[in-house]
């Protein structure tokens, strides 16, 4: 099932039904802060209503104490400096720029205004910040890093899922930085589980179907799809050429799964949206990112559609479905 992308009414309707308790005492009277939401693909419902709940539950009131700017770039990357050098214009208190190309390009158009993060791999190894503990700048939040193990796991729990799996293809976006990173991860952890590894590029939609193809041809046995935003809101498209060729999918985020992909691990990335709301309280309320360490994930889940299993003719382990965090009939 692909989750329902809201208009923006909507979407700021969703942060603004709060429950009315007190906000920072810094916060001057009759002052809204102004916080600029910059998204790299479509706009995530589950992302933004997580955010939205941490800003309640902290006493933030849309609309009185504070007023959110939501800018996506719909997984068109090239949009992201316009965008960002809007909110720069219009002056935000804060930036929060979740992801790791919406990051990376809040850091570039300003080194003045704080920017939160979110679900960025590895913000030390790509500059935005000096180190987690001491970020320095003014970038802080919050990390889906944990080093080359997360790609293991994928790996582990596919071929768990699927024992005679041998041949395994990665589909990666080569405009995501990050990307260059988990293959070279991903190819450690091929080694060691004796399963033939290759990857495949795509800068949009429109090549899906060559990769497909290509896929095909090289007798692949499973596609472990790379997070990214654009892949991330094409999900449904991914989901049906998987299905139509009968090639089982693995990813990190669950919205894929629920779109029709097979399976996900990876860090709860609406918890991470969550606890990004606390960085922007202490930011509002005098902190400095600087100062701010960034904190790593504490939630994973895996999540696994057997609906999906079955159209393509696999039985899923029991024990497999037993540790799920959620299994989609």
């Amino acid at each position: 099932m692909t989750p329902l992308r809201y208009p923006m009414a909507v979407i700021i309707l969703a942060v603004g039904l709060l429950i009315v308790s007190p906000v920072a005492e810094a916060q001057p009277a009759g002052k809204a802060y102004r916080i600029g939401f910059l998204s790299s693909g479509s706009a995530n419902p589950h992302i933004i209503e997580a955010f939205g709940k941490g800003l309640r539950d902290l006493g933030y009131v849309e609309g009185q104490t504070v007023v959110i700017e939501y800018r996506s770039a719909e997984g068109r990357y090239e949009r992201l400096p316009a965008l960002v050098a809007e909110l720069v214009r219009l002056q935000m208190d804060v930036i929060f720029a979740p992801a790791t190309p919406s990051a990376l390009a809040a850091k570039k158009a300003t080194t003045s205004i704080p920017i939160v993060i979110a679900t960025v791999l590895d913000p030390v190894g790509l500059g935005l910040v000096a180190s987690l503990g001491r970020p320095g700048g003014n970038v802080t939040g919050l990390t889906s890093f944990l080093g080359p193990e997360i790609a293991g796991k994928h790996l582990e729990l596919f071929k768990e899922a699927i024992p005679k799996l041998s041949r395994v293809t990665v589909l990666r976006n080569p405009a995501n930085p990050t990307n260059t990173l988990l293959v070279k991860w991903t190819n450690v952890a091929a080694e060691s589980l004796g399963v033939q590894l290759r990857s495949l590029e795509a800068r949009g939609p429109d090549e899906f179907e060559s990769a497909f193809r290509a896929m095909a041809k090289a007798r692949t046995d499973g596609l472990l799809v790379l997070p990214d935003n654009m892949l991330w809101t094409h999900r449904a498209r991914l989901a049906d050429l998987a299905t139509k060729h009968r090639l089982p999918t693995m990813f990190r985020d669950r919205e894929h799964v629920e779109a029709g992909g097979l399976m996900s691990y990876g860090a709860n990335l609406p918890d991470l949206s969550r606890r990004a709301a606390t960085f922007v309280d202490k930011i509002l309320r005098g902190a400095k990112p600087a100062d701010l360490p960034v904190e790593q994930p504490t939630k994973f889940e895996l999540v696994i559609n057997v609906k999906t299993a079955k159209a393509l003719g696999l039985t899923i382990p029991q024990s497999l479905l037993l540790r799920a965090d959620e299994v989609i009939q």
